[in-house]
């Protein structure tokens, strides 16, 4: 049997943060942050994901700057970065994709539709070499 991937999610509300580990903790090793510091402690430390999963709206340090962040850090450049968020605004999708972020996903979400596109996401970037 495979390891499973390692999946960093980050989200300030731990009702939202448990809600989503637990869809995915049958299919990933999933790893919290309640904040996007937390995010880039555990990032800086060495711990590397398949993919990351971050909410937009957080106190001190947005998702917008959390990603930037993590874009900027030479061996996390190409891991995907997914955005869960309650924002619900073209706009705020439309700039996640001219960013390079691979997903915009609203709250509230449905499990098939998460980790379908965790899925796929993971499956493109990783198994199709």
């Amino acid at each position: 049997m495979r390891e499973k991937r390692k999946l960093l999610l980050v989200d300030d509300d731990d009702i939202q943060l448990s809600i989503a580990e637990y869809m995915l903790m049958n299919d990933y090793q999933v790893i919290t942050a309640k904040s996007g510091k937390e995010a880039l402690e555990l990032l800086c430390k060495g711990f590397t994901p398949s993919i990351i999963i971050l909410d937009v709206l957080m106190p001190h340090m947005d998702g917008w700057e959390t990603y930037t962040r993590i874009k900027a850090m030479n061996l996390l450049h190409d891991v995907p970065i997914l955005f869960l968020t309650a924002v619900d605004e073209a706009r705020e999708a439309k700039y996640a994709q001219e960013i390079g972020a691979v997903d915009y996903i609203t709250k509230p979400f449905v499990k098939k539709d998460l980790l379908q596109r965790v899925d796929v996401i993971v499956k493109t970037r990783y198994d199709s070499h």
